[in-house]
């Protein structure tokens, strides 16, 4: 849906425009700012967990900053079909911190990387077939998926509450006040603060709590004092491990399986960037999102190279673009040269190594409320219905119970049970075969391929007459889908001009007294959903115009999706009784 004027008004610098390189700089440092402690505790917390020490934190830390920083600049100034093109700030996922700690225990940093390259090439396929997928990997199994992370980490949060430095002598009850300081403040600034207030609520929070537990005795600060301010992490690259052992195969289908719904959250972050970055009225632009995804697949592809956790785009971004106003691609450029130069200080990961138990723990624990709530959010967007309530309970404590080894764990042979003990695997794979059987409850849709020519238009008539009347459709209904079908067809045939090779799909559903219709084609240059949207005014349109306007008055719904493979068409229609009743 386009925005009103009033939201174009709120845009200073849309993404193609230049402000001026200071105001760009500084907004990068700001959102920088805001993000820095998510890139770097979630790696250090995850290696912690692990068991692995300080020069192998250090190097991870480096490695993040470099490849968050790198993929940052991609996703701004896009390369070939790498990149959406818009201000998406990268950094590490919180959604691999359960599956990273079970590869750290299992293989240590080698197998992590192994892991997360083999698991890279999916989210790549991924974005190249996002088209087909994304009537599989729908927001019902995302928001599922996201939840059990959440309910997979939640441990490694509540043990961190306790964490103490060695030789600690204070009270028993530091970390508790400290912990519950940390909260009180997060919360209070997320729930009374404005909007501004709300995006720096967790910075705020791990200060003031970093600080009172200073005084209380929790901190250890001799590594941030013989920290250099510039330099090099001791550690060097931990390299990969390609002996393809047991572990490697029980542990990736788990990490598959975060990988796609971390390209399911980049899908969503590449269309609400659009929605705050363009002015005027404007279809999501779906070339942007593969764009988006690939850039996602690139920075774990890197991550695992250099022996790191993955990394995803955040939603942060959009947030700190709509509340500036400012949308211009120079604002990533600058925050990714930002984070790369923050990998040659040496202090700047000690200080934040050094951030105690406690705070860190209510740091992780609002992380995964935030991971939580998301998952909530995009099941609610599909639409709260009984069948999707019934997908998320079934595999939310599905995920559960295997992880808790609470389902027939001493009946399973040993390889299985290892793979399904990772509740992910189990709630995600549950979530996804339910929403497959979801569809048998769906209408069959009758499919025909034509080719792309005017000479194909009596074939599509009498096939859609033919369908409709199975519908029980008659009379106007039919000529009014008849007449949607001709215009929509003719369109595409005339921008891929007569003397094309191409070839159309088209599918063709009952939906309760609608119809859904679907073209599947080559890739278009126009958007037929731009265009109807930007028609000239009533006094002056041309015979084109005409035509578009009546298809556009015959159709409930017409949607325009363009991908880099092949655009999707899709029109709704509905019958002449149930548009009446609408009315």
């Amino acid at each position: 849906m386009s925005k009103p004027p009033s939201e174009d008004a709120n845009i200073l610098y849309a993404v193609d425009d230049k402000p001026p390189h200071l105001l760009s700089a500084l907004l990068g440092f700001q959102v920088v700012a805001l993000i820095l402690a998510f890139i770097v505790l979630i790696p250090v917390i995850a290696l912690d967990a692990g068991g692995m020490d300080d020069n192998a934190k250090a190097w991870a830390v480096f490695a993040t900053l470099m490849v968050s920083g790198s993929v940052t600049i991609l996703q701004a100034k896009a390369i070939g079909p790498i990149g959406a093109g818009y201000v998406l700030f990268m950094g590490t996922s919180g959604a691999f911190i359960a599956v990273s700690v079970s590869a750290l225990q299992a293989g240590g940093l080698p197998l992590l990387a192994s892991l997360i390259i083999a698991s890279s090439l999916v989210q790549f396929l991924f974005a190249n077939r996002l088209g087909l997928l994304r009537k599989i990997i729908t927001p019902t199994v995302g928001g599922t998926v996201v939840a059990l992370i959440a309910v997979a980490v939640i441990p490694i949060a509540l043990n961190m509450l306790n964490v103490r430095p060695e030789n600690y002598a204070g009270t028993d009850s530091a970390a508790a006040w400290t912990a519950a300081l940390t909260l009180v403040v997060i919360l209070g600034l997320s729930f009374f603060g404005n909007k501004k207030w709300r995006l720096w609520g967790p910075v705020i929070g791990v200060v003031t709590g970093s600080i009172f537990a200073h005084f209380m005795g929790l901190t250890d600060l001799r590594a941030l004092a013989e920290a250099d301010f510039i330099g090099l992490p001791p550690a060097s690259w931990p390299g990969i491990d390609l002996s393809f052992s047991t572990a490697f195969w029980v542990l990736l289908p788990g990490f598959i399986i975060v990988t796609v719904i971390g390209a399911l959250e980049t899908y969503g972050d590449g269309i609400a960037i659009q929605e705050v970055s363009r002015r005027g009225r404007n279809p999501t632009d779906y070339k942007a999102v593969q764009g988006a995804v690939s850039a996602d697949g690139m920075g774990n592809l890197l991550s695992g190279l250099s022996g790191t956790l993955p990394n995803t785009t955040y939603s942060t971004s959009v947030s700190v673009v709509d509340l500036t106003g400012v949308a211009a691609r120079r604002v990533g450029i600058y925050g990714g040269i930002i984070l790369m130069l923050l990998a040659f200080s040496p202090k700047v990961s000690a200080l934040l190594q050094s951030i105690p138990g406690p705070v860190g723990g209510v740091f992780l624990f609002f992380l995964i409320v935030l991971l939580f709530a998301h998952g909530i959010r995009l099941i609610v967007s599909d639409g709260l219905s009984f069948d999707s309530g019934i997908i998320f309970g079934v595999s939310l404590w599905m995920g559960y119970g295997f992880q808790a080894q609470g389902v027939f764990h001493e009946l399973m042979p040993p390889m299985m049970a290892q793979l399904l003990d990772n509740g992910m695997t189990t709630g995600g794979l549950t979530a996804i075969a339910l929403s497959l059987l979801l569809t048998l409850k769906r209408s069959k849709a009758h499919r025909l391929t034509v080719p792309a020519k005017a000479s194909a238009l009596p074939q599509i008539m009498s096939f859609a007459r033919e369908k409709a009347e199975q519908a029980d459709w008659r009379g106007d209904d039919v000529m009014r889908l008849e007449l949607a079908l001709e215009e929509a067809f003719l369109y595409q045939v005339e921008k891929a001009g007569e003397d094309n090779d191409f070839k159309i799909r088209l599918s063709l559903r009952k939906l309760d007294h609608k119809l859904e219709v679907e073209f599947v084609s080559a890739p278009a240059e126009d958007n037929l959903e731009a265009v109807i949207q930007n028609m000239q005014t009533d006094s002056d349109f041309s015979a084109d115009d005409l035509r578009l306007r009546l298809l556009a008055g015959m159709v409930e719904k017409l949607s325009h999706e363009q991908f880099n493979q092949q655009d999707y068409l899709s029109l709704v229609i509905a019958q002449k009784r149930e548009v009446q009743r609408l009315s």
